[in-house]
C-alpha cells in the first residue's frame, strides 16, 4: 500500500511539474487549476474496517487552444486487517477549443483493480463534448466517445463462460459521459456528479457503468468538507465475484482556485 500511495502522490507531478499542493471544468479561462480530495472511513474494535479514497484533478493549457486534464484516483479497503480493494485509475484528456459549445477531445486511461483481479486495463480513444450549461456557478456537459480497450486479468475463469480460456479481453467501446457542478444555497453547498455508460461495440453482454456523486461544504476559499458516493457496475467479472460495488466516504477537498 505504501508504494501505491507514493505513486499516487507522484503521478500528478509527472503530469504537471507546477503542482505543489474533484472535479474541474476544462472550459474555465484559468491557465491552471488543481484539486485534491481525500475521503475515508475507519472503525476499530470488534470489527476493524478501513476505507480510503483519494482523487486529484489537474487541468492546464498546453498551447493557446489546447487544454490537458488529468484525473487520478486511489481506493483502498481493508476488513479485519485483510486487504479487500486496492485500485488505481488515471483518466487523461486533451481538449481543443474547450471554451466553445462543442469541442473535440482525445483520451487515454490506465487502471488496476485488486478485488476484480485486473492486472492492467488501458483505453485510447476520441470523442466530442457538448456544453449544455455553462454558467459561472453551474455547468453541465455531455460527451460521446469511442475507445479501444485492453484488459488483462489475473485468471481466465469468468462469470460469462464465453470469455473463459483467455485472461485478456480486447474490445472497442462507445461511451456516454455526463458531468456537472452546481453551487447551491448561496455557495453553501456544492453538488458534483460524474457518470458514464460504456458498452462494448462488439459484444452486447460486455458493458459497465459508474456514478460518482459528491456534496461539498466550503470551510474556506481553498478547503471544503466532502461527502462522496461511488457506485460501479461491470458485466464481465471473474467467476464468483459480484458485479456491483458501492462506496460512501467522508473527507476534505483542497483546491488551488
Amino acid at each position: 500500500m505504501k508504494k501505491v500511495l507514493l505513486l499516487f502522490l507522484i503521478l500528478p507531478l509527472l503530469f504537471c511539474p507546477a503542482f505543489v499542493v474533484a472535479q474541474i471544468n476544462e472550459s474555465d479561462t484559468l491557465n491552471f487549476k488543481a484539486r485534491l480530495s481525500t475521503t475515508g472511513f475507519w472503525q476499530g474494535g470488534n470489527v476493524e474496517t478501513l476505507i480510503f479514497r483519494a482523487k486529484s484533478d489537474i487541468s492546464f493549457k498546453t498551447l493557446k487552444r489546447w487544454v490537458f486534464k488529468t484525473q487520478n484516483s486511489y481506493v483502498y479497503q481493508e476488513f479485519g486487517k485483510q486487504k479487500a480493494d486496492e485500485d488505481i485509475l488515471s483518466l487523461n484528456f486533451l481538449y481543443f477549443n474547450p471554451e466553445r459549445t462543442v469541442y473535440p477531445l482525445m483520451l487515454g486511461f490506465v487502471s488496476t483493480n485488486f478485488r476484480r483481479e485486473i492486472d492492467l486495463r488501458s483505453l485510447l480513444g476520441l470523442g466530442v463534448t457538448f456544453q449544455i450549461l455553462n454558467k459561472q456557478r453551474n455547468w453541465l456537459k455531455l460527451s460521446i466517445s469511442s475507445e479501444y480497450e485492453q484488459t488483462d486479468f489475473a485468471q481466465a475463469n469468468f462469470n460469462l463462460s464465453e470469455y473463459n480460456g483467455d485472461s485478456s479481453i480486447d474490445t472497442f467501446r462507445g461511451t456516454v459521459w455526463i458531468n456537472g457542478k452546481y453551487q447551491l444555497f448561496d455557495k453553501k453547498i456544492i453538488l458534483t456528479h460524474e457518470s458514464y455508460v460504456q458498452p462494448s461495440l462488439q459484444q452486447s453482454n460486455n458493458y459497465r457503468w459508474q456514478a460518482d456523486v459528491g456534496l461539498e461544504f466550503p470551510l474556506s476559499k481553498f478547503f471544503n468538507f466532502k461527502i462522496n458516493y461511488l457506485h460501479t457496475f461491470e458485466s464481465v467479472v471473474i467467476a464468483g465475484q459480484k458485479q456491483e460495488d458501492q462506496f460512501l466516504t467522508f473527507g476534505f477537498t483542497l483546491k488551488s482556485y
